[in-house]
């Protein structure tokens, strides 16, 4: 299934840290924090000012950045978890 986000949301996958296991101890699942850092899967066409003329995104496709633990609105996509979420909740990017 395709989306596309309307207007200045973006689709995006969060990144799942690597599982590390410190002294023998294993955290469960439930315990561990949300990841930070998220791939850009698919934006929206930009805002509208009020012109009506489209501001871009700043965010493209295949970025990598990072979003507040609790941001967005989950969704859930053929079995895949992704979150919608406004290019205002971005807080920035990694490796531009």
């Amino acid at each position: 299934m395709k989306v596309r986000p309307l207007h200045d949301r973006i689709l995006v996958k969060r990144i799942e840290e690597k599982e590390m296991i410190r002294g023998g101890i294993i955290i469960p699942d439930t315990a561990k924090e949300k990841p930070m850092e998220a791939s850009v899967v698919a934006v929206g066409s930009g805002k509208t000012a009020e012109g009506g003329k489209k501001i871009a995104l700043e965010v493209k496709v295949g970025d990598t950045i990072l979003i507040g633990k609790y941001s967005g609105t989950e969704v859930k996509i053929d079995g895949e978890e992704y979150i919608i979420l406004s290019e205002d909740e971005v807080l920035g990017t990694i490796g531009r």
